[in-house]
């Protein structure tokens, strides 16, 4: 079975009690990224740029964060600070994201798909 996944993307083996925080978190990830990326294109949009260009530029940014994630094995907020410059543009980005509460919105995200996950496996 892990072959056949393996042929799709990258497979990780957890034991039973966490199949449904994977269910949360990757199962239910990708609508998550899809948020993110419309909500980034709007924000190009809303800047100026065009829809197919700020779709386009969302999609390559968060394909190129992750893979970065993926290749250094370095951790996310490692990242995110090697990127940020003391009084720049991207401190100013991710200052207006922590005020909307951005981690804790993915983190309830996970967390009430987990919980539904385990609801529907008892029906």
């Amino acid at each position: 079975v892990e072959s056949l996944f393996a042929t799709v993307g990258i497979t990780i083996s957890v034991q039973e009690a966490y199949i449904d925080a994977v269910t949360g978190l990757s199962g239910s990830g990708p609508a998550y990224v899809f948020l993110m990326i419309e909500a980034l294109s709007d924000g190009g949009v809303k800047s100026g740029l065009t829809r197919p260009v700020a779709t386009k530029l969302a999609a390559q940014t968060v394909m190129g964060a992750a893979k970065m994630v993926l290749e250094t094995g370095k951790h996310p907020g490692e990242l995110k600070d090697m990127v940020t410059s003391p009084a720049g543009t991207t401190i100013a980005g991710v200052h207006a994201l922590e005020e909307h509460g951005i981690r804790a919105a993915f983190m309830d995200a996970v967390c009430k798909a987990t919980a539904r996950s385990k609801e529907l496996s008892k029906l």
